[in-house]
């Protein structure tokens, strides 16, 4: 049994949870969908852990495998209570805890940068949204098995650059910095700039991505039109995206099979 914890930082809204459910049920969907054309043998839990209203974290004396760090509508860059607790909690835990990986899906990527000494910062009021191609570097392509990365967006907040010892995986022309990895120092491949490297999964510490590997293309449909309503996107983006949503995306097949990769399991 693989014991995972999700930290919530947000709950879905309304018409999503209604239909899919909360973070908790969302993420299990996709760690079940990937699991199961990787391995029929392996089993999980989830345990899903409220950072906002409970301030809630998982007791030190749980030995999880791994940790995920949800999406959020929240900033990372928000001077709150819970948003400072967390960016110190992945602080310490990446600095104490080297085998437990570490999983961050949009804002759990920035707050990891931050927990990193990066930063987090307003992409000049510029939107991605719907599936968006992400062009890998020579590292992302080994480590996803692919010269790119299709995958659901919703986000105008960015990571600029790449906090220190991390490793970039792949940028769009929006956002240069949509995903990055830390090692376990133990085990840092050699010549990370080679296009014909191997990366084994289970040494790297944290992965994280700008997207929502997450989302499918109905969830996706109902964030975009409540954001649509309250006119938080123009209509010339709310059409781009639409005509987008339908596209293949890489969530499960590939950002999936990556986290299960850096468990153990291939």
């Amino acid at each position: 049994m693989i014991k995972l914890a999700l930290l919530i930082c947000d709950d879905t809204i309304p018409p999503v949870k209604a239909l899919y459910g909360d973070y908790g049920r969302i993420f299990n969907s996709l760690l079940s969908d990937s699991l199961a054309r990787i391995s029929s043998k392996v089993t999980f839990s989830l345990d899903a852990y409220d950072v906002v209203n409970e301030m809630a974290y998982p007791p030190d004396d749980i030995q999880y495998d791994g940790l995920l760090i949800s999406g959020s509508r929240a900033s990372a860059y928000e001077d709150k209570e819970w948003i400072n607790k967390l960016i110190a909690y992945v602080a310490r835990i990446i600095a104490e805890k080297p085998s437990l990986k570490l999983f961050g899906i949009c804002f759990g990527h920035q707050i990891i940068a931050g927990a990193l000494g990066g930063s987090c910062v307003q992409n000049n009021g510029l939107w991605e949204v719907s599936v968006t191609t992400v062009q890998l570097t020579p590292l992302g392509k080994a480590i996803f098995g692919s010269d790119q990365l299709d995958i659901q967006q919703m986000h105008r907040d960015h990571v600029p650059t790449v906090p220190p010892n991390a490793h970039l995986l792949g940028s769009t022309d929006v956002t240069p910095n949509q995903g990055m990895v830390l090692f376990d120092p133990a085990s840092v491949p050699a010549n990370l700039d080679s296009d014909t490297q191997s990366v084994p999964l289970t040494s790297i510490h944290v992965l994280t991505v700008q997207g929502h590997p997450e989302f499918t293309e109905p969830i996706m449909r109902i964030v975009l039109d409540a954001r649509a309503e309250r006119h938080l996107l123009g209509d010339e983006l709310v059409d781009d995206a639409l005509r987008r949503l339908n596209d293949s995306t890489d969530g499960v097949d590939k950002v999936g099979r990556v986290i299960w990769g850096m468990l153990g399991v291939a």
